[in-house]
């Protein structure tokens, strides 16, 4: 960047490595973005079915669960750029047999519930290293908050460009078309690990076998009081809290009585409350104060969540899940950041693999259980019982958040003064 310092808010992309990740993964993320609401949007207009929308959230989210342990051991042993180049390859040929499939006109439900399978199994892998290779990508250690608050900035600023998209052009040329754009977009973060320079990281041969090595990871991160704190929180808000995505295909057509474009429209206001919580954190110059940070966040979720169930009017339910779509980034991305600044760097695979499978471990549980609750009770129900939880969820951790918060202090000052020696 012609020898200069960003901007505080973008100092992370002061690295080279990171610069390319951030770009590559930003176009990659918008065809993400678009294949999962085109996915949604064609499985409930072959089957109207809320609970078919939740059992495909369900497969392509359960894999990361039991498979993400197995991952985070295989990231702490094995290259990370090696391992991401191979899942992002397999993830573009996923979004090839997807929009084969559907242009062909021969897709039905199985195809989307076994192609939500594998992507699932794939990111299982993907996840847990991508997040562990940040690390790599920074030299300056006190840049890691920030390139992680900007690693959420590109998810959700993709994710507030890509249902736009989705919902275009779902209603001019089909569902099929999103999943080929998709598997095109993937080779702009596949280029971008291609040229990466990465110093090679030394890897500790422990001499474990992976059972072992997994229960040495677990037994750190539940012995070490933030981590396991955090790790209950995200389940705690993910299993409740992000039970409403799945469920919006059903407030567009039925609530607001629209089609594609009123879906892409609720997704993208969602993504657009999640946007603004990457700026918000990343322009944070450090994670003093997170729990409080956090706490708040929890709360306003949960008052989100309930005025949006209320809400029969479109436009004021897109204020509302700007609403909710911020809280909810400033809790996951906070823990993302506490974590990755307090854990040991032999087993940040391993940890992080805890995360993502403590987030997208509960997520898929909470949207089967979303959506079957749905079909009987209604969408809207559903979404006030889950915001009800989250309020009591917001009260429980008041009184741990503070404890968590001394904890992190400490733990974060010593890993930022080792980066700096």
């Amino acid at each position: 960047m012609n020898g200069r310092r960003p901007a505080p808010a973008l100092r992370a992309l002061s690295n080279r490595n990171y610069r390319l990740f951030f770009f590559g993964q930003g176009v990659s993320l918008i065809g993400t973005w678009m294949q999962s609401i085109a996915a949604s949007w064609l499985i409930y207009r072959l089957t109207g079915s809320a609970f078919m929308l939740g059992l495909s959230g369900f497969l392509g989210q359960m894999p990361v669960f039991f498979i993400s342990p197995f991952a985070g051991v295989i990231g702490d042993r094995l290259k990370k750029r090696r391992i991401l180049l191979v899942v992002q390859t397999l993830s573009m040929f996923q979004a090839f047999v997807y929009a084969a499939v559907t242009l062909s006109g021969i897709v039905q439900v199985w195809h989307i519930l076994t192609l939500s399978c594998i992507l699932g199994i794939i990111n299982a892998f993907e996840m847990p290293v991508r997040q562990a290779f940040v690390i790599e990508m920074v030299k300056d250690k006190s840049d890691l908050p920030n390139a992680i608050a900007l690693n959420s900035s590109i998810f959700n600023a993709s994710r507030l460009i890509g249902p736009a998209l989705a919902g275009v052009i779902v209603a001019a040329a089909g569902e099929g078309v999103c999943f080929l754009i998709n598997g095109i977009s993937y080779i702009a973060v596949i280029a971008a690990f291609v040229s990466m320079k990465v110093t090679p990281v030394e890897i500790a041969k422990s001499g474990k076998n992976l059972l072992s090595d997994m229960k040495e990871g677990f037994t750190y991160a539940m012995g070490f009081i933030p981590i396991r704190d955090i790790l209950f929180l995200i389940a705690s808000i993910t299993f409740f809290g992000m039970t409403f995505p799945v469920l919006l295909p059903v407030f567009a057509a039925k609530i607001f009585n629209g089609g594609s474009h009123t879906f892409g429209l609720l997704v993208s206001s969602s993504g657009a409350g999640a946007f603004l919580a990457t700026v918000y954190l990343a322009m944070r110059k450090s994670i003093e104060g997170q729990g409080r940070v956090m706490n708040i966040a929890v709360y306003t979720l949960a008052a989100g969540l309930m005025a949006f169930s209320f809400s029969g009017i479109l436009y004021v339910s897109v204020v509302l899940l700007v609403i909710i779509g911020f809280s909810m980034i400033v809790v996951i991305a906070s823990c993302n950041m506490v974590l990755q600044a307090v854990v040991d760097e032999n087993k940040r695979g391993r940890v992080m693999s805890f995360y993502v499978m403590a987030f997208n471990g509960a997520a898929p549980v909470g949207s089967l259980i979303a959506g079957a609750v749905s079909s009987k009770a209604g969408a809207p129900v559903t979404v006030f019982i889950c915001g009800s939880v989250c309020l009591i969820l917001g009260i429980i951790f008041s009184f741990r958040i503070q404890k968590i918060g001394d904890s992190v202090r400490e733990a974060a000052a010593v890993k930022l003064d080792e980066g700096k020696r």
